[in-house]
């Protein structure tokens, strides 16, 4: 599985958090959140926090999930 790139965040004056994805708007969090937020991302792998905490994280197993019979119908192959 790749590593997640391109995640930069900037902290606002007013405890809010803006993510970005190579420039683009990814997720703002604000208060506890985004407390919470910086406490993670400067504590790990920053580019995998903010994959996380933006729902841009891939789990590995969407392929698998696409072949499965329940979803073939849904668009799968």
């Amino acid at each position: 599985m790749p590593k997640p790139s391109g995640f930069q965040y900037e902290q606002q004056g007013d405890a809010t958090v803006t993510v970005t994805h190579h420039g683009r708007p990814a997720g703002t969090l604000r208060g506890d959140r985004a407390a919470k937020f910086l406490a993670e991302v400067t504590s790990g792998d920053a580019q995998l926090v903010m994959a996380r905490w933006t729902g841009a994280y891939r789990h590995g197993n969407e392929r698998a999930a696409r072949d499965h019979p329940r979803n073939r119908a849904r668009g799968g192959r």
